[in-house]
């Protein structure tokens, strides 16, 4: 049971005391996001309110250019209300983004869904937010809309770490370089791809390292660049340790990409099981070895070096 209360539909959502609102979309529910949480919660505690986090789906960038297959997401769906569930939120609206709704003005949202609808007490946004038609408003509009429409706003600086400014872009791209120890920091967590378990050459077998094939059923869902790497898997409320490789699986002339783990100490038949795979360090990039007996002398190092890697 969660104990977030979701709302696919905003009319569901009904009057509760002193809301404490903020709004975005939070992909990846990275430090900076958590920030906004944090000081969110602290005003709920002190005016006895409740949190409100007010997101949308799908994406805008799915809405507005339907045909940009650059678009990737660091959180499903699924995967974004448990973060948000974990880090405390009370109340999550997920709007649907529609063209229609790209279209209200910035005093239109405010009005009509921010005070009218959730009946805003205070909002708490990030630095430098947008929203409204054209991404027209800004904390300067909304300074302006407070006290005609009986609400104080607040903004947060953004989180920086090492004078690095974190956002969702930079982390999409520390993993499409296959750098994830940076952007498990930016995070604050794991990055994780949860999938289903599914048939595949069983190759690995052969050879003393059976791997399980994970089918990712999100196109938007991003995945880490190509290469091995240490990482932990969740399957049947156990997790366990590992080692992966993403890629085409150059040494037997693979066709298409796949993601693949070699789950240790580990030998049960998990075809269609579902399995979450959380990613600590990228090992090496992705080689084409001079057949199998080469192949598996490097499987023997990568295992060194992942119980290595995991056991920090």
């Amino acid at each position: 049971m969660l104990s977030v209360k979701v709302y696919t539909n905003i009319e569901d959502f009904k009057s509760i005391p002193n809301p404490v609102v903020t709004t975005g979309t939070f992909d990846g529910v990275h430090l900076g996001h958590q920030k906004i949480i944090s000081r969110l919660k602290e005003i709920a505690k002190v005016e006895n309110g409740e949190t409100v986090l007010l997101t949308f789906y799908p994406h805008p960038r799915m809405v507005l250019f339907p045909d940009d297959n650059e678009l990737k997401m660091l959180n499903t769906q699924k995967e974004k209300i448990a973060l948000l569930e974990q880090y405390g939120i009370d109340h999550l609206i997920i709007y649907p983004f529609t063209k229609e709704f790209s279209r209200l003005t910035s005093v239109e949202f405010v009005r009509n869904i921010l005070v009218n609808t959730i009946q805003t007490k205070r909002l708490v946004i990030g630095y430098n937010h947008h929203f409204g038609r054209n991404r027209e408003g800004s904390f300067e509009h909304l300074k302006e809309y407070g006290p005609l429409y009986g609400f104080d706003v607040e903004e947060i600086p953004a989180k920086d770490i090492d004078s690095i400014e974190i956002s969702s872009t930079k982390i999409r791209n520390a993993l499409l370089s296959g750098d994830v120890k940076i952007a498990n920091s930016y995070l604050g967590h794991n990055f994780s791809i949860s999938g289903k378990v599914i048939g595949g050459k069983k190759l690995g077998r052969t050879i003393g390292y059976p791997t399980a094939n994970i089918d990712i059923n999100d196109k938007y869902k991003i995945i880490p660049a190509d290469g091995v790497y240490a990482v932990n898997v969740i399957h049947d409320g156990k997790i366990l340790e590992g080692m992966l490789n993403i890629g085409n699986n150059p040494t037997v002339e693979g066709k298409g990409r796949s993601i693949e783990v070699n789950i240790f100490n580990f030998d049960k038949e998990i075809y269609g099981d579902d399995a979450t795979i959380i990613f600590i360090e990228r090992l090496r990039d992705e080689v084409k070895f001079n057949g199998l007996e080469q192949l598996k002398e490097q499987l023997a190092k990568d295992k060194v070096n992942a119980i290595q890697a995991l056991s920090k």
